[in-house]
């Protein structure tokens, strides 16, 4: 990706040497790419723990097989390397029991057994695992995980255990647990009971941490009509809102007017939870559920409200328009740019903060955004954008307001941004503050401070600062960085002796093959949750970090599995009622490189006689690499047969989406449910992600068959662990959106599918992916990083087109300031 590791890992381990009390605690250096590793160990006094290295055959979970691969990887080490022994750790693999299913009943039993035999038959070996694994069927049941860690712990330390991973400072002594509990966690830690899971259950289910029934009341209900208000908002309960609401209402000596209610109680509960969310006490999809609740009571009050004004208008003659809000903000995707979950999330989030919020939607041009924020008196507006073309239009935004001196602030986010970009691109372009917001959180303590009298000069003073140094910062970096010409980085390039490289393998056909209404069920195996609880600002901490540890997590483990269950619900309705459907293309051409570029070519034609039908323009490597690196100046065009080889190649694209997402959605919100108009489109992304990585497979398989025997779980699938590669142009592989105008005509893919493409070149539907296929077994993924103007130059004379085109599209990536 476009984290450069072991750069990461020198600057921290770097810098956390210089804490004392960090400095004089053993590390652990944790990374699958071994070049982070040696990075870190560089870095770091003293003895490491490296983690971690396996062999091939993946988790041993019989006590033999343990045994067997500990005592493999002991000899290779001791007896070939000459390893010191007392230096390895082995992870036998704590697995997870109380499943339910009769095969993992031994699974603490083997690891505790293995343990003994690895310590007494290969000496100076340590013992080390993950506690969290075993428990993880009883996850949000936390006394129950904990006292099961301790008698887990009580007896493999026995066995010879040295050390784990477990949050010490909750475990409990072996002694002080209680009697009853004790005895069933025994019980089944050492498959004594077939009902043992059961009874752990039963026994969760009775008995709270202090050891008293927990019982589920509507106690709450035999509050105040405002207590009950506020509860529901907090707990996010629909069921009784509008009933409580027209209570209140028909209290008219309390609440004399409609709007007094929202004033009131709705506002004092969004106020609650507004302030447990600042503090971290209350998840986003809780917000959101919250947000669900007070629309629900507000729209139970607007008809009345209605009818006030126009009784007052007919009274007096006119109306007084009366503003309970702390602040109008104005919040719009940019000009051809079609994501916006970010952005809804940012609204409902000010919205339960008491801002008034106007949503204009998606690919709204600048007029339309200006317009809105004169007409609606804003004191905010905000700009989201999810593709890098989305920068610029966010520049020409702020170049307009200062034009027609359109003096509020202005707020950037999206994952497109960042705060680097937002202080040397836009703010100075603009003399009103501009502020990058990283997230929902942040955007209501930004928009407080911003429109408070006391603090906003002062913060805005602040940020000024701040962001003066960013760009200083970044200047300098420019100046720092080296880069090979283009010329030399095409001759340090990535080499193959394709004479003795299996030839290519051509594909089934050629040409395309559409997929109209593909089957989503088979799609569900396939889709990779981590990308949706990020949406939801769901992050577990280590180890409980991706899916589905997250739901173990002691922070956000409960709300993350509530929110996958609703997910699970939604998916499964969406499928059963056919309202999303699922179409995409896949095509396969003849392929040559010439230097940086890949010609194809039609079927039959001989490609040193024939003009080609199309060309996909490459980006290099340029900045210089580590004089000790050995690493070639990728291109994509590195992975195809060059012309003059004589070596017939192939390259493939493909290009899918679930569609009805869109319409779904604004159903949604039309009926006030942010939540769910935020899930499906959740879902939609992770469905389209899904149909890219289920049809990737079928195409190494089947369709081009270049993998035929693979035999790939999902897990394999997401640490990339097939044969070749899918890049996507405005990636890092190829960061030039403009490469797609190539695969649509190419392949006729709005034609095909209906996946159009913006003026901005994003997607729509915007739950949609495309990419190359490339089949060059020695393919790998890579970011084509910072380019110099040569380069520049020369891409912009091979495509025909002018530099300022090429410098507009690659900004981001361009090593030069062009200011």
């Amino acid at each position: 990706g476009m984290l450069d590791g072991p750069s990461a890992m020198t600057r921290f381990c770097n810098l956390i040497a210089s804490e004392p009390d960090i400095a004089k605690v053993p590390l652990c250096i944790d990374s699958s790419n071994f070049a982070v590793i040696e990075a870190g160990l560089k870095c770091c006094q003293g003895k490491c723990i490296v983690n971690s290295i396996s062999l091939k055959e993946g988790e041993a979970t019989e006590t033999d097989t343990k045994i067997r691969v500990c005592t493999r990887a002991y000899h290779l080490l001791v007896k070939k390397l000459g390893f010191n022994p007392n230096d390895i750790i082995f992870d036998p693999n704590i697995l997870t029991i109380g499943t339910g299913m009769e095969e993992h009943n031994l699974y603490a039993i083997n690891f505790i057994h293995a343990t003994k035999v690895i310590k007494e038959t290969l000496p100076g070996a340590r013992i080390s695992g993950g506690l969290s694994n075993l428990s993880f069927s009883f996850r949000g049941m936390e006394a129950i995980r904990e006292a099961m860690h301790g008698v887990f712990l009580y007896h493999a330390i026995k066995s010879g255990m040295d050390m784990g991973i477990v949050n010490a400072g909750n475990l409990p002594v072996y002694d002080d647990i209680h009697k009853e509990l004790l005895q069933l966690c025994e019980d089944l830690i050492w498959n004594k009971d077939p009902e043992a899971t059961e009874k752990l259950l039963r026994y969760a289910q009775t008995q709270g941490t202090g050891g008293k029934k927990v019982i589920q009341t509507d106690e709450w209900r035999n509050g105040s009509v405002e207590e009950r208000l506020e509860y529901a908002l907090v707990k996010g309960i629909e069921k009784h809102i509008v009933e409580d609401t027209e209570e209140a209402r028909l209290n008219q000596e309390k609440y004399p007017r409609p709007l007094n209610i929202i004033e009131g109680p709705l506002m004092n509960g969004m106020k609650i939870v507004g302030d447990l969310f600042g503090a971290g006490k209350m998840f986003l999809p809780q917000v959101i559920k919250s947000a669900r609740v007070m629309k629900k009571a507000v729209g139970h009050l607007i008809p009345f409200m209605e009818k006030e004004r126009e009784e007052t208008r007919v009274l007096n003659g006119t109306v007084e328009e009366e503003d309970p809000y702390q602040g109008t903000i104005v919040l719009a995707t940019v000009k051809g740019d079609v994501h916006d979950i970010g952005k809804n999330i940012v609204g409902v989030v000010l919205g339960c903060n008491n801002f008034r919020v106007i949503d204009l939607g998606v690919m709204t041009p600048c007029d339309k955004i200006l317009k809105a924020a004169l007409d609606h008196k804003a004191d905010i507006i905000g700009l989201s954008g999810l593709i890098t073309p989305s920068l610029d239009e966010m520049i020409f935004v702020a170049k307009e307001m200062e034009r027609l001196a359109i003096k509020i602030p202005l707020l950037i986010g999206g994952a497109t941004t960042s705060k680097t970009h937002t202080a040397v691109k836009i703010a100075p372009r603009y003399s009103a503050p501009v502020i990058h917001v990283l997230d929902a959180s942040k955007s209501v303590v930004v928009c407080s401070q911003l429109l408070d009298e006391n603090l906003k000069d002062e913060y805005f003073e602040e940020i000024m600062e701040e962001y003066e140094d960013i760009r200083q910062d970044h200047y300098e970096s420019l100046k720092e960085r080296r880069y090979l010409p283009l010329s030399q980085a095409r001759k340090s390039g990535f080499q193959m002796d394709w004479l003795s490289e299996p030839y290519p393998v051509k594909p089934t056909f050629i040409g395309t093959q559409v997929f109209e209404d593909y089957d989503l069920q088979k799609l569900v195996d396939y889709i990779d949750w981590k990308p949706f609880f990020d949406v939801w600002q769901l992050r577990g901490k280590y180890p409980n970090r991706g899916f589905p540890k997250i739901f173990n997590d002691k922070t956000v483990g409960g709300e993350a599995k509530k929110v996958y269950d609703d997910a699970q619900n939604m998916l499964n309705t969406l499928i059963s009622q056919k309202k999303l459907q699922a179409r995409g293309v896949v095509g396969f051409w003849p392929a040559q490189s010439i230097q940086d570029d890949i010609h194809l070519y039609a079927e039959g034609a001989v490609p040193q006689a024939a003009e080609p039908i199309a060309t996909f323009y490459g980006l290099r490597q340029q900045a210089e690499k580590d004089s000790a690196s050995t690493e070639p100046y990728y291109c994509l065009s590195d992975f195809i047969a060059p012309l003059h080889s004589g070596i017939r190649d192939y390259l493939g694209l493909f290009a899918v989406a679930c569609f009805g997402v869109e319409e779904l959605s604004k159903a949604y919100e039309d009926d006030g449910d942010d939540y769910s108009s935020i899930m499906v489109k959740a879902l939609g992304d992770r469905l389209a992600e899904a149909f890219a990585e289920e049809l990737h497979e079928r195409v190494r398989r089947e369709l081009w068959a270049y993998c035929g025997s693979e035999q790939l779980d999902v897990a394999d699938l997401r640490r990339l662990r097939y044969k070749g590669i899918r890049p996507a142009p405005g990636y890092p592989s190829q960061p030039d959106h403009t490469e797609k105008l190539t695969m649509w005509r190419l392949a006729d893919i709005e034609q095909s599918t209906g996946i159009r493409l913006t003026e901005s070149l994003a997607m729509a539907p915007a739950s949609a992916v495309s990419g190359l296929y490339f089949s060059n077994l020695k393919s790998t993924y890579f970011a084509v990083g910072k380019i110099s103007k040569d380069q520049v130059e020369d891409y912009a004379l091979r495509k025909n087109i002018s530099v300022a085109e090429v410098e507009k599209w690659l900004g981001p990536i361009l090593g030069y300031d062009t200011d």
